[in-house]
């Protein structure tokens, strides 16, 4: 089963700061990205043109895009509105992101989206955001559920994730009452997977993932895929800088913010009994948060 992005580009909007490991088996990751800088100010444009085509492949089947393969325009246009529709309902630049990474950057191919299996927008609110596959170095896999969160603050924003993820694996919510979670995620993908455009072979691989039997000769645990994307506070002052002092300014400020709450993210995990998990955290710095989140969803659709 291939990625649902061929085209690697997404990744060029950004510079790929540093890779933490979180926990000392090296099976939790934090990855911290930045985007380019151009004239002292991240490149938001840039990044608006390199995910014009994930926005595709993120919003509709593999089914819609092959049936309407030799009408660009037209799968556009599709693709557009159901996101469009779609955030207006949830505002979440993140799903997207999220998903990028993931594909581009983990290598874990998208099996569905929350997105694509959306028929009214009051329909699967509080699933998974994504859910993608990743094949381990031992042969064995794993199922990654995602989380996004886009909050000003960045131990906000990891407290968010997390009580989210806790209540998705329990499937309840802040009240305790049952809800939509890890298993009726699985059954979603189960009833709905005749709609994208796999093969038979790909059919059976994915059903093994997600009821494994006693005949599969691999191991499936459920992991989760995080995106977090907060505010960092640029001083007017430090952009008169030289652009390569500001850069490195900058790049240096956000590492110490990360790294200040990567034992906010190891408490989290604890805390919320997630211990045997692994998670694939991406971390990305905005300025004027609400400001450059719809710059971008504005030039994405």
């Amino acid at each position: 089963m291939e990625l649902s992005i061929q085209d690697q580009s997404f990744l060029d909007s950004f510079e790929h700061v540093k890779e933490y490991d979180i926990d000392e088996y090296h099976k939790n990751k934090l990855n911290l990205f930045m985007l380019r800088v151009n004239a002292n100010e991240f490149d938001y444009n840039t990044l608006i043109d390199n995910l014009l085509d994930p926005v595709i492949f993120y919003s509709v089947s593999r089914n819609v895009q092959s049936k309407y393969a030799n009408k660009p325009g037209t799968l556009h246009k599709k693709a557009v509105s159901k996101f469009v529709e779609y955030c207006k309902n949830t505002g979440e630049l993140g799903e997207l992101l999220l998903y990028a990474f993931l594909e581009c950057h983990l290598k874990a191919p998208k099996i569905l989206s929350k997105l694509e299996l959306k028929t009214s927008t009051s329909m699967y609110v509080n699933g998974a955001d994504g859910v993608h596959y990743l094949k381990l170095p031992n042969g064995n896999y794993q199922l990654i559920f995602g989380e996004s969160k886009t909050i000003e603050g960045l131990p906000d924003a990891i407290n968010s994730a997390f009580k989210s993820i806790y209540e998705f694996k329990n499937e309840i919510n802040s009240k305790g009452n049952e809800k939509s979670g890890i298993n009726y995620e699985k059954s979603l993908i189960s009833d709905n997977i005749m709609k994208e455009s796999f093969s038979k072979k790909d059919i059976d691989f994915i059903t093994k993932l997600i009821y494994p039997s006693r005949d599969s000769d691999f191991r499936v645990d459920d992991a989760f895929g995080i995106f977090i994307g907060y505010e960092v506070k640029i001083l007017k002052e430090d952009k008169k800088l030289p652009n390569d002092e500001f850069v490195d300014k900058l790049k240096s400020k956000i590492e110490e913010e990360v790294e200040r709450n990567i034992g906010k993210i190891i408490k989290e995990i604890d805390k919320n009994d997630l211990v045997g998990h692994s998670f694939y955290v991406y971390v990305l710095p905005f300025t004027n948060l609400d400001a450059s989140r719809k710059k971008v969803m504005g030039g994405v659709t």
